[in-house]
């Protein structure tokens, strides 16, 4: 495995570079100022202006749709290895994915469309969304069952004629909140007395359908993530055409596994890019503060938590990458067991140090005139977001227990080593 960056990356990796320096970090405080003055007046569900400044400026510099792999309609989709540092770097500040078109769930949903759906919808609905002119929601989730077993999942799609009639309850919707939002894709059951895994299915619902109620949004630690948001929504005799299935009845499963490595990889990305962050505030404040007398960075035990830090990083930050390469060589359903395992490394780490980091920065820490509280209560989302992390330990113990079953000729026949 060669995770050396190509020239084409490593000019882009500048350019990205320079694009955060000059555009994102400055405009941080705006951001966050703007969001403030929308709360005030009463709607924090508006599109934030800084934001759409910065979109263009970021697609004539070629910084757009970098996530999608292998697409005519997004040529200047990476791979998912020259991919991972530009996605890391984006992982820095909360709202820079969006600057370049990258951010969930509308990059999975482009995946989904561009990989699944037909060309009617992708003209539909994908070219917008490469284009940065809607966003979208992935409807998965839901209150009333333990959804980590997707199995569970009980919304109702059921045909009637030449239409889908769907109804069900969903929550943790990101980005129905959105007043952009423009359409879901949306995971229910269309067979019950189906085999287990052929139950489900996924279909195109655009935001506007009658019988769709956003109830309510749902805080994070006390973060309403504005105006993105994570929603809960009612879907009552919801009425959508039959052509807007994806790939046909029962291929749910199939869709979500396509659909949720990429996801989770990029989450992956962005967390070694958070806990960098992190780990580089800690410092910074340590050489800045005097306590008992010196430098707090002169402390033996700051010495030995910026060493765990590091070290930690760099092992998730390369098995991001192997998992990455492997995407790219082998495909998603032989790298599973890489995308499982970083899936519960980066978020872990990422939150380990954003604790180290929080700690250093005492009660200034925990406020909200630094970045650390909001990071953290990101990354530990993460740890339940597309997948439980005792689902994806579950199926990392299962494949190596494969790798190392026992023959009954091993069990029935003893061996004796001397000492």
């Amino acid at each position: 495995m060669d995770f050396e960056y190509s020239d084409k990356v490593k000019d882009m990796r500048e350019r990205l570079l320079a694009f955060m320096d000059e555009h994102i970090y400055p405009n941080e405080k705006r951001c966050a100022d703007e969001l403030a003055a929308n709360r005030a007046a009463g709607n924090a569900w508006v599109p934030l202006k800084v934001i759409e400044e910065l979109k263009p400026k970021a697609r004539e510099q070629g910084l757009w749709n970098l996530f999608l792999p292998k697409s005519d309609r997004a040529p200047e989709g990476l791979s998912n290895l020259e991919y991972a540092p530009m996605c890391e770097i984006m992982g820095r500040v909360p709202f820079a994915s969006e600057v370049f078109n990258c951010s969930a769930p509308d990059t999975g949903n482009m995946e989904t469309l561009e990989r699944y759906a037909s060309e009617e919808l992708k003209d539909q609905w994908l070219e917008p969304l490469l284009k940065g002119e809607i966003r979208s929601a992935f409807l998965m989730t839901e209150p009333a069952v333990a959804s980590s077993d997707a199995t569970n999942i009980q919304c109702d799609i059921r045909r009637d004629g030449d239409e889908y009639v769907i109804n069900g309850r969903k929550w943790w919707s990101s980005g129905a909140g959105d007043p952009r939002c423009a359409v879901y894709i949306v995971m229910g059951k269309t067979d019950p007395e189906a085999p287990r895994h052929s139950q489900q299915s996924m279909i195109v619902v655009p935001a506007n359908t009658p019988g769709i109620k956003v109830l309510r949004h749902l805080p994070v630690f006390g973060y309403d993530d504005a105006p993105h948001g994570h929603m809960e929504v009612l879907l009552e005799n919801v009425r959508v055409p039959a052509a807007n299935i994806l790939l046909g009845e029962g291929r749910g499963f199939e869709i979500a596994q396509g659909r949720l490595g990429p996801g989770r990889i990029h989450h992956c990305m962005r967390s070694i890019g958070a806990a960098e962050r992190a780990l580089e505030s800690m410092c910074k404040r340590l050489n800045s503060r005097v306590a008992f007398g010196k430098p707090i960075s002169s402390h033996s035990v700051w010495h030995e938590r910026i060493a765990d830090a590091r070290c930690k990083i760099e092992m998730a930050r390369l098995l991001t990458l192997k998992a990455a390469y492997m995407m790219d060589t082998v495909g998603n359903k032989v790298a599973k067991a890489e995308i499982a395992m970083i899936k519960v490394v980066a978020p872990n780490v990422a939150c380990e140090v954003l604790d180290m980091a929080i700690q250093a920065h005492g009660g200034a820490g925990v406020s909200s005139d630094f970045h650390l509280a909001q990071a953290y209560a990101g990354q530990r989302t993460l740890r339940l977001a597309d997948g439980p992390d005792e689902v994806h330990r579950a199926s990392i113990a299962k494949l190596e227990l494969a790798k190392h079953m026992v023959k009954k000729e091993d069990v029935d026949m003893p061996v004796t080593r001397g000492c």
